[in-house]
């Protein structure tokens, strides 16, 4: 493993998603330590971003107060609140000022797993089994202790100290194997579907998390199936 770099994350944030899985992700919180191996990831572009537009973006319609991060320097970390309850983490990546992130979908935790199971019980309750500690890009906010909005922007690059909390992103020196893409779990409509096979994962993983259509999605599919090709 060694330390991710901006340079290698000023790319596409469809480009460096896959990148991603293998690596590890180091946070300490109040002085207790939880490394977590990346499995599953999912790209999303804001607007202006790549070749055509993301409707599945924080950023589609362009800067908000709450997408800021996202059009900032890469390699910092975007932490946005989920419906009201769950912080969930994105790796920046594309030039500063193109907006862009990589949502960490899923973990497996390779350090501090007493620390990351006290945390989840505070917060959602049992934990089934040690594959699901950060399986879910909820859980896995819960497992490393970042939290929305004291953490949304803390640099993952330089390790900088933000509200309390320290957070290193490695890379693996080579790319993993096995990796598999698909359309992006729980996104709504078109941007849910293999249109956007945004989402990338270790096949086989135990903490990578299950497929579920998005509201309008399988229909939005559906659909694309029933269109011919031009080449038909």
């Amino acid at each position: 493993m060694r330390p991710a770099t901006r340079a290698e994350l000023a790319v596409l944030p469809v480009e460096a998603a896959p990148l991603l899985l293998g690596g590890l992700l180091e946070t300490v919180v109040a002085g207790e330590r939880v490394v977590v191996r990346l499995t599953e990831v999912e790209a999303y572009h804001g607007r202006g971003t790549g070749d055509r537009p993301d409707p599945g973006s924080h950023a589609r319609m362009g800067p908000t107060a709450r997408n800021a991060t996202m059009w900032g320097e890469p390699g910092h970390l975007y932490v946005y609140l989920s419906h009201g309850i769950h912080s969930c983490v994105n790796v920046v990546c594309g030039p500063e000022g193109v907006a862009g992130g990589v949502l960490l979908r899923g973990a497996e935790v390779v350090e501090g797993a007493d620390i990351a199971q006290r945390r989840r019980l505070e917060r959602r309750g049992a934990v089934r089994a040690a594959r699901d500690l950060a399986r879910g890009p909820g859980r896995l906010g819960d497992a490393v202790g970042l939290r929305h909005p004291v953490h949304d922007g803390i640099d993952a690059v330089t390790g900088a100290e933000r509200a309390g909390a320290r957070a290193r992103l490695l890379l693996p020196g080579t790319p993993v194997a096995g990796v598999a893409t698909g359309p992006r779990v729980g996104v709504a409509g078109v941007a849910g579907t293999a249109a956007f096979p945004w989402r990338f994962w270790i096949e086989g993983d135990a903490t990578v998390s299950p497929f579920r259509w998005g509201r309008g999605a399988a229909e939005a599919a559906a659909r694309q199936a029933d269109t011919p090709s031009v080449l038909d």
